[in-house]
């Protein structure tokens, strides 16, 4: 009872003083730092585990901030916990992007290479997690059983 007064009350001096009462919109998340924006998670052609065929398998990192970011300990992941860590000093320029492939291959700026010999990320569905090195989340990607790539 004395709840249905307060609010009765303030809704009362609300319009007394010629205002009203309203409720904010939920606020909108703020793009991530760096944003997971694309993933390959079924390559091309049959999968036989060829270096080739596991590095069709990739996720795209984009830096979304103004400045360069360095990447040294982050990781991403998968629902079945394979996990990928950013060893070293490594820098996306702002604006750039890193593909991440599951295969073997030479890191450049632009590649990185899992190592796996395995596939990484299920056709059937999955998310990719990505975690700063403070294992603070910074973006996700969902994706189910249809296609063979998602924008994030």
């Amino acid at each position: 009872m004395k709840n249905t007064r307060l609010v009765g009350f303030a809704v009362a001096l609300a319009v007394a003083v010629g205002g009203s009462l309203t409720i904010g919109a939920p606020a909108q998340a703020a793009t991530p730092a760096v944003e997971i924006t694309k993933v390959y998670y079924n390559s091309p052609g049959t999968d036989n585990r060829s270096n080739t065929s596991l590095n069709a398998e990739y996720v795209k990192l984009t830096n979304r901030r103004s400045s360069t970011l360095n990447l040294k300990s982050w990781t991403l992941r998968d629902k079945s916990r394979h996990v990928y860590t950013f060893s070293g000093d490594f820098r996306l320029a702002k604006g750039a992007s890193v593909y991440l492939h599951t295969g073997k291959g030479t890191n450049t700026s632009t590649h990185r290479y899992w190592g796996s010999g395995n596939y990484i990320w299920n056709n059937t569905g999955d998310t990719a997690y990505l975690r700063n090195s403070a294992g603070t989340g910074i973006d996700s990607c969902t994706w189910g059983s249809k296609g063979s790539y998602t924008y994030c």
